[in-house]
């Protein structure tokens, strides 16, 4: 099976991360992987986006004009991404920021309230995180233990410590999901 995803938001938000742990999620399960970023010079504030892709087989190619997910973190990549999701796809995305919801009746549509959930728990760095669950959540592309080993791989040691906490906020954001339509 092939899963081509896109996560876009600002920069700042934990896109790249989230899409590099996702990636190496992949690599420790033994499947084949993609992680292509783009972002402009600037990365903190201004939009950016990965692209991955998780497969059994051989991926022909990292270059994607349509996702089967398209998670998004504001208002300009709702926009952007939403046309460019496959009938049938999903689209996942934060409510913190977003005017217009999304609008299409040909994929399932999810919300999750990653930011308000992130300040309950009094750390805005698991932001992603809980957005990461909830993809999980809705498609397990991975599992769970591959995404604690990838955990183990990405930080740095001495951030190994906040692993749990990197655990939970992925359970918690399975448990907000929220199905729309």
């Amino acid at each position: 099976m092939k899963t081509e995803i896109i996560i876009s938001g600002f920069g700042g938000q934990g896109v790249l991360s989230m899409g590099k742990i996702l990636a190496y999620s992949g690599l420790m399960e033994g499947k084949e992987v993609t992680w292509m970023p783009a972002y402009g010079p600037e990365q903190r504030g201004g939009t950016a986006n990965v692209t991955v892709i998780v497969s059994d087989e051989r991926i022909s190619s990292p270059i994607l004009s349509r996702y089967d997910i398209a998670i998004v973190l504001n208002q300009p990549s709702l926009d952007k991404f939403e046309p460019k999701v496959k009938p049938g796809g999903i689209l996942i995305y934060d409510s913190y920021g977003i005017l217009n919801p999304p609008t299409r009746t040909d994929i399932d549509v999810y919300s999750i309230n990653a930011m308000d959930k992130a300040a309950e728990m009094k750390n805005a760095k698991i932001f992603n995180m809980i957005v990461l669950g909830g993809l999980l959540h809705v498609c397990p592309v991975v599992t769970s233990d591959g995404l604690e080993k990838a955990l183990h791989k990405t930080l740095p040691e001495r951030h190994h410590s906040l692993i749990p906490l990197n655990m939970e906020a992925l359970r918690v954001g399975g448990e907000i999901m929220e199905k729309r339509g």
